[in-house]
C-alpha cells in the first residue's frame, strides 16, 4: 500500500522574532555591571566587611580557617589588579598561579601596608567601574590577547570572585568576634 503524505491545513508557525533591544539596553547593563562591584545584592558589600577591622586580628587565622584576614585582602587586591590589567594591557603579565596570588605571612607588615592594600583595591576596583562604563569599550569583544574572554566575562568573573572571598572575609571575622551585624 502506498503512503501518501498529506498537506496539513496549518501552516508551521516561525519561531517568534527576538525584539531588538532597545537603545537604552547597552547603557542598561553597563550600569548593572557597575552596580555589581559596589551594592549589596545577595550578600553583604564591600564596605562595611572591610571597614573598621581591628589591627590585632589582621593576621589572625581562627581554628580550621585557611586564611587570615590580610590573606584575603592582599588575595582580592592581587587578582583583581590582575584581572583589570589583563582586561587593559596586551603586555601584561599575571603573577604565578597559586603563589603569586597570595601573600607571604599571614599578617600585614604593618597598619601602613594594611591600609595601602585596602585603598588599592578600592581605587582599582573603581578603574573597572570605569572601564565597564565607558561607552569605547566594546563589553562582547573578545580580548585581542586573550584565549577568547570578553570585558563582560572579566567583570563577571570580577564581581563573582570579590563576592565569594567577601564572603570568606567576613566569615573569619565572625570566628574572631569582630563581626557585628
Amino acid at each position: 500500500m502506498a503512503h501518501s503524505k498529506k498537506k496539513s491545513k496549518t501552516k508551521a508557525k516561525k519561531p517568534a522574532a527576538v525584539p531588538k533591544a532597545p537603545a537604552n539596553s547597552d547603557r542598561a547593563v553597563r550600569q548593572e555591571l557597575a552596580a555589581l562591584f559596589e551594592k549589596s545584592h545577595a550578600h553583604v558589600s564591600l564596605k562595611p566587611a572591610l571597614a573598621g577591622v581591628p589591627v590585632e586580628i589582621r593576621g589572625v587565622k581562627p581554628a580550621g580557617a585557611p586564611h587570615s584576614l590580610w590573606q584575603l585582602l592582599e588575595h582580592l587586591r592581587i587578582a583583581q589588579w590582575d584581572i583589570l590589567e589583563f582586561s587593559r594591557d596586551s603586555k601584561h603579565v599575571s603573577p604565578d598561579w597559586p603563589s603569586g596570588y597570595w601573600p607571604a605571612t599571614d599578617a600585614p607588615p604593618n597598619e601602613r601596608e594594611w591600609e595601602k592594600s585596602l585603598h588599592a583595591f578600592e581605587h582599582e576596583l573603581n578603574e573597572f567601574r570605569k572601564l565597564v562604563l565607558d561607552q569605547k569599550t566594546d563589553l562582547f569583544a573578545k580580548i585581542p590577547h586573550g584565549t577568547g574572554q570578553t570585558i563582560l566575562r572579566e567583570a563577571l568573573l570580577l564581581a563573582d570572585h570579590n563576592a565569594y572571598h567577601i564572603g570568606q572575609f567576613v566569615i573569619v571575622r565572625r570566628l574572631l568576634g569582630a563581626w557585628h551585624e
